[in-house]
């Protein structure tokens, strides 16, 4: 079966100077591919090339069969790309009710709001002044409900509280069974060993690690990252 992401021999990163270096990666319709690593060892540059922030400089990038590597990020967005950025995640001159507007959405708001209820609490609010984790909520909610195919997500968890991380699990085996495929950059582990279907490790810009959720435990995980 033909993946619905495929990533071959990537290479890219800033200012013409290579970050990343021969990545390639399959992501099928229905999955979740969890990718780890220390800080610095090329997960957001991954997650930017992916979604078109960052141009390659060799490689291609095939979504839904077609090559989409010289597209621009918003051009892969009308594909049905969806990106969590960790960093700069939300309008903070828009309340969150705008926040979550934006884009095109046909799902309700309604079941994040009851998993998320400081959100509905929040509508009228300007997304600025909510507190650091309470933004990257607002970021993830608003990328889940978007109407995409692919979904990336760089660091989504970072500030947030565990019970709040646990929703966010629920939501992604939701999307995942809905048909969504799903690149997830994150460092807890936990989250990572509950969600995904198949891992990548990178160190140093390369794939040093890949293995299935059925061959790879947590401590596995932790034994990679403290090499």
């Amino acid at each position: 079966m033909t993946a619905l992401l495929e990533i071959e021999g990537l290479t890219g990163g800033y200012n013409g100077t290579d970050v990343l270096f021969d990545i390639s990666i399959k992501i099928q319709a229905g999955s979740l591919v969890g990718v780890l690593g220390r800080n610095g060892v090329g997960k957001t540059t991954l997650a930017r090339l992916t979604q078109g922030g960052l141009k390659a400089t060799r490689g291609d990038i095939r979504f839904d069969g077609y090559s989409i590597g010289h597209h621009a990020a918003h051009a892969r967005r009308r594909k049905g790309i969806g990106y969590m950025p960790q960093t700069a995640m939300v309008f903070d001159d828009l309340t969150v009710q705008e926040n979550l507007l934006l884009g095109t959405n046909s799902q309700s708001t309604d079941r994040y709001f009851d998993m998320f209820p400081r959100l509905g609490e929040r509508l009228k609010q300007p997304a600025g002044t909510m507190s650091g984790g309470e933004r990257k909520i607002l970021s993830f909610v608003r990328t889940m409900i978007e109407d995409t195919k692919l979904i990336i997500l760089d660091e989504p968890t970072e500030g947030v509280q565990p019970e709040n991380i646990k929703h966010m699990a629920d939501c992604l085996r939701e999307r995942v069974s809905d048909g969504a495929a799903i690149l997830l950059c994150e460092q807890n582990l936990n989250l990572l060993s509950d969600v995904s279907n198949w891992f990548i490790g990178l160190d140093s810009g390369r794939i040093k690690m890949t293995g299935s959720a059925g061959n790879t435990t947590r401590e596995d995980l932790n034994s990679f990252l403290h090499l």
